[in-house]
């Protein structure tokens, strides 16, 4: 048995297709294009990449990204006060403060300064209640980008077992509330789970979160499961070369599930294209403008 690929970059691309139809119709309903305020402190290689990602996906969507780069000894007072004018700025739809921020830095005040409605990262503590009792707010684009795949490759989830291996605010947490919203049975599972191996094999769903290459082995999937890899993992490959490794031995696994996504390729790419979805969602609230039900 060899498992299916569950292609992320061709799904979130058509994700990105409609965000942009959408974008188009927001602009001429509400005069201007939905804008996301980006910020970022000091000069971290790999939140510099990921920033640039964003302003390019947002342009080839017809939207519009504020790029706001702060030195790294910036004053939390300084942040604070920036994120402040951005909840007041009538243009900014989506507010994203690039993490991590230098340690002079408090994250968890900066993330409670930013208005919970232009919050298109969906970690504000109110969205995160929001999510944990049923009511619409914006939700992390990793695990909300996850439940997309999964609806996809399975229809209806109602009823089956899920373990998520993973308890991050960011990703296992919202993870687990948003499987189970879906009807799933949901186990929160991680690095220090008794016998995690013999939960992980009882799961028609694994999401493995837990930052570990190539963690969950083969034998620890129950055969047919589906198997949704948040992990990327820089290893060495010899040679002075590296590659990237999931949080699941794909190898392995692909043996045993019935689908699985790769690593690149598989949940990455999601993550971007439901920030656009996020911020769109956000645009058409700020602006009072609606949408099609379902469009997004």
């Amino acid at each position: 048995m060899s498992a299916a690929i569950i292609d992320g970059k061709a799904f979130a691309a058509g994700l990105r297709g409609k965000v942009a139809s959408q974008a188009a119709s927001f602009a001429r309903a509400a005069g201007r294009p939905a804008g996301l305020a980006v910020v970022i402190v000091g000069e971290d290689p790999a939140s510099h990449v990921y920033v640039r990602s964003k302003h390019k996906a947002m342009a080839e969507a017809g939207m519009k990204s504020f790029d706001h780069r702060l030195p790294a000894d910036v004053g939390q007072d300084d942040l604070v006060a920036l994120v402040q004018q951005l909840n007041a700025d009538p243009v900014v739809d989506g507010i994203l403060v690039q993490l991590p921020l230098p340690p002079q830095i408090d994250e968890q005040a900066i993330i409670a300064t930013i208005d919970p409605d232009k919050d298109v990262d969906g970690f504000h503590v109110v969205n995160a209640g929001r999510l944990a009792v049923g009511l619409h707010g914006f939700v992390p684009c990793t695990p909300l980008g996850c439940l997309m795949l999964l609806k996809e490759r399975l229809g209806d989830l109602s009823g089956l077992d899920a373990v998520v291996v993973g308890r991050s605010n960011i990703v296992g947490k919202p993870m687990a509330a948003l499987l189970t919203a879906e009807n799933c049975t949901v186990t929160i599972a991680h690095s220090r789970t008794r016998d995690l191996a013999a939960v992980v094999r009882r799961a028609d769903i694994v999401v493995a979160a837990v930052g570990r290459p190539e963690m969950i082995r083969g034998d620890w999937i129950k055969p047919g499961a589906t198997v949704i890899d948040v992990g990327i993992n820089r290893i060495d490959a010899g040679e002075g070369k590296t590659r990237l490794v999931g949080d699941a031995a794909f190898g392995e696994a692909s043996q045993v599930a019935a689908a699985i996504t790769p690593v690149p390729g598989g949940v990455g790419p999601m993550t971007i294209a439901v920030l656009l979805r996020n911020t769109l969602v956000a645009a058409h609230r700020n602006a009072g403008v609606g949408y099609e039900k379902g469009a997004l």
